[in-house]
């Protein structure tokens, strides 16, 4: 097992394991979401800031994406959003006395969760180079260090500037404004990590990158096919979505190698009947084996193809590319192959063909069970295939929904954050602002680690997130990031990266969502600010904090951007950097010449609830791809090679988690208490490893480079996982991600098929 933990640190490594649930929501996830909250924020302060969470003139949750519908509950949060806000609107702060008392090596020693419970950031904080702790320092002071770095590079191109899917539309397009006329693409962001599989799936085959479905399309479905996906942890509130579909007479197939609490049963919190029956959501479960779905999606696009009728001819006759291709391969499809790759049984696969033949319109969702593998893209491409086949693509009811993570990664994509940006964007740049944008493509999270660990990064900025956390290979990761001169880090409260720093080391304290953001405002005599956010589903809207800032010494993100820019750029930028400190409404302005969708934007944005953005395939059947069609791909169908007394691992959350954020030590759908070190196994494969239930082990990742990675002293756990394959949550497990192990063409790392051994741990 591990060495304990330091005091005042809970153990994480000895965790108490019950039945798993196999409901989501109810009476706990209330009286749960309002313990947390009180904690954090005390009684007045959560019932004054929870009631204004995706309200229409209240602040966008800091959580995931998940969009709103016009019509809203006055409690229109979910349980994981509510510790999303109640951890940036906690009363307790985090100051210079703080840092004085807790040097760097302490603050490396602790985990990710105590980090967190430590409170807000209220000053800029500097470690020089040498130095054992972080100290207070003034605003001009930190720009100052990171205008000395950059003007000491021997390129633009040594610098990095990293995004968190949290950063406003307004703060995400200033900040790639200054990288751009500083002179690099290196905008790597946290859709590199998760979402980058389906954007380059997508754009491909229907040319847009993003999902074609409003939220009105769930609810209109004949079936929802949610693949690789945990809503009942990851995105709550879908699960309302998904009720209401049930209760129109939809039908849902799960795919997953895990049962999940939420989608078998959701008792919704908003009405009695919910609260004490609920609704069971999933009507038919396909616990598919990791990195099966490619292969399982080829197999019925095959029967549908060998079905009379079943193909919509006129759709893809008048719309798509690639047909006859894509029949070739679809058609030697293989059944034993399909069920080898999949772990399913013939049954199943019938009875889910005769559901997709039954459906007149179908949605499917996935998540980072089918973008993490190395052929994700091939795989979310057979997905469009499926769609396509039937014409679910441009017809209410129906289409592709990517289902993705932080509440506005979708936004800073559509807002240029992107290291390969397209030539459309850097001529409309250019135009706008009067300076030639590089147009050689930039480093993505993966070669970002790469270029700082070889010496070709020497700068690494963070506008949010926790990057060391979040990125695979985390002993690489560390080792890259403490070569590098400066690293900066834009942040509302501690987290690992803060820990694990270059010679230098910067963390500069900025507003949250749930805070009043107070500028000069056009006339200089004060006006609060809004920011403007794009949901998972491409809804643009206002965001407005009411609270009173954590600390007098904290900027809002764009107000950093801004003046970073000034004292960088100096006097030979001709961008108003101050003009857009004072009004965010000025950068709405540019924004609305720069990037289609976006015209009239300040007024489109008063409208309560905000616009759609404009969708061609969803919108108007028009397929803005290289063919002018929607294209049907060819691709070979893969799947995860086993070897003998291997499992294939997945990297998961646990529900008191968000992301890399850690709100507390229990996974309560899958019982699991007080305790994160646990590997699911299925009770076959452990008996078949000789792995007993409550037995310690450690989880040793194999790959091609002949590197030992190990992940010890994890609890065993008997759960019922596909068979071959285990679960255990990140970021504890991203040491087992080797740094080149990618999905192809979207360079995602592989997280969910981890190919490892187990081996006895010794026991302290």
């Amino acid at each position: 097992m591990a060495s304990k933990p330091p005091k005042g640190d809970p153990v994480q490594d000895a965790p108490q394991v019950a039945e798993a649930k196999h409901a989501a929501a109810g009476l706990p996830a209330i009286g749960h979401t309002l313990r947390v909250a009180q904690q954090q924020m005390g009684v007045r302060r959560t019932a004054l800031t929870l009631l204004r969470v995706n309200q229409k003139d209240g602040f966008d949750c800091p959580g995931c994406a998940w969009p709103e519908g016009d019509h809203r509950h006055a409690a229109e949060f979910c349980e994981n959003g509510a510790k999303a806000v109640a951890e940036e609107a906690t009363l307790r702060r985090v100051t210079p006395d703080f840092f004085a008392a807790h040097p760097v090596a302490d603050l490396a020693t602790r985990s990710g969760y105590w980090l967190g419970q430590q409170g807000r950031l209220t000053h800029p904080m500097y470690l020089p180079e040498g130095a054992e702790r972080y100290e207070p320092v003034s605003w001009e002071r930190a720009f100052d260090i990171v205008a000395e770095e950059i003007a000491a590079l021997d390129s633009p191109d040594e610098s990095v500037f990293y995004t968190s899917g949290r950063t406003s539309n307004e703060a995400a397009f200033l900040y790639q404004l200054f990288a751009r006329e500083l002179g690099t693409n290196n905008l790597p962001d946290c859709s590199n990590m998760c979402h980058e599989s389906s954007g380059s799936a997508l754009t491909e085959t229907i040319g847009i990158g993003k999902g074609s479905v409003l939220l009105e399309d769930l609810h209109q479905a004949d079936l929802i096919i949610v693949a690789g996906q945990n809503p009942g942890t990851n995105h709550p509130r879908m699960l309302s979505a998904l009720e209401k579909a049930k209760h129109g007479g939809a039908k849902i197939i799960t795919v997953n190698p895990l049962p999940e609490a939420g989608m078998e049963r959701f008792k919704n919190p908003q009405t009695a009947q919910g609260m004490l029956k609920g609704t069971a959501l999933t009507d038919l479960f396909l616990q598919i084996r990791l990195g099966g779905d490619q292969a399982l999606f080829r197999l019925l696009n095959k029967l549908v193809l060998e079905t009379d009728g079943a193909v919509d001819e006129e759709f893809v006759r008048d719309h798509t590319h690639g047909y006859e291709d894509f029949v070739e391969a679809a058609r030697a499809a293989d059944w034993d192959e399909t069920l080898a790759a999949t772990g399913l049984e013939r049954e199943r696969i019938e009875e889910a063909l005769r559901m997709v033949l039954a459906s007149q319109r179908t949605v499917v969702c996935w998540a980072m069970g089918l973008t993490q593998h190395k052929h994700a893209v091939p795989t979310i491409r057979e997905v469009v295939n499926f769609l396509l086949l039937r014409g679910n693509i441009g017809r209410p009811g129906a289409g592709v929904c990517p289902v993705r993570g932080h509440s506005n990664v979708q936004g800073d994509r559509t807002m240029g954050i992107f290291e390969r940006p397209a030539p459309a964007f850097l001529d409309a740049l250019e135009k706008e602002f009067g300076f030639a944008p590089p147009r050689h493509h930039g480093l993505d999270v993966v070669r970002a680690i790469r270029a700082l660990r070889d010496g070709e990064a020497k700068v690494f900025f963070a506008m949010g997130g926790n990057f060391v956390s979040a990125s695979p290979d985390t002993e690489v990761t560390e080792a890259a990031m403490r070569r590098a001169r400066l690293t900066v880090h834009v942040s509302t409260k501690l987290n690992r990266s803060h820990a694990v720093t270059g010679a230098r080391a910067l963390i500069l304290p900025t507003l949250g969502r749930t805070e009043r953001d107070r500028q000069a405002g056009p006339d200089g005599k004060g006006a609060d600010q809004f920011v403007t956010v794009e949901d998972s589903m491409g809804m643009v809207h206002a965001s407005r904090g009411r609270l009173a800032p954590a600390g007098k010494h904290l900027l809002s993100e764009p107000a950093i951007v801004c003046r970073l820019a000034r004292r960088v750029l100096g006097s030979a930028s001709r961008t108003p950097w101050e003009e857009f400190e004072k009004d965010y409404a000025s950068v709405r302005d540019r924004i609305a010449r720069v990037i289609p969708g976006f015209e009239d934007f300040n007024a489109k944005v008063a409208h309560p609830g905000g616009f759609a953005l404009p969708h061609a395939p969803r919108d108007e059947r028009r397929f803005p791809t290289a063919t002018g069609k929607a294209n049907f791909t060819a691709a070979p169908v893969e799947y995860p090679a086993l070897p003998e007394g291997r499992l294939l691992l997945q990297t998961l959350r646990s529900h008191d988690q968000y992301n890399t954020t850690i709100y507390g030590l229990d996974d309560r759908y899958r019982g699991i208490k007080n305790g994160r070190r646990v590997v699911l196994v299925n009770p076959r494969d452990a008996a078949e490893l000789g792995l007993a239930e409550g037995t310690y082990a450690d989880l040793v990742s194999e790959w091609q480079d002949g590197v030992e990675r190990r992940a010890p002293g994890f609890r065993v756990v008997h759960y019922p996982t596909a068979r071959g394959c285990a679960a255990a949550y990140y970021p504890e497990t991203n040491v087992l991600v080797p740094l080149d192990a990618t999905a192809d063409t979207s360079n995602t790392p592989a997280s969910k098929s981890v190919v490892v051994r187990l081996e006895q741990s010794a026991i302290d």
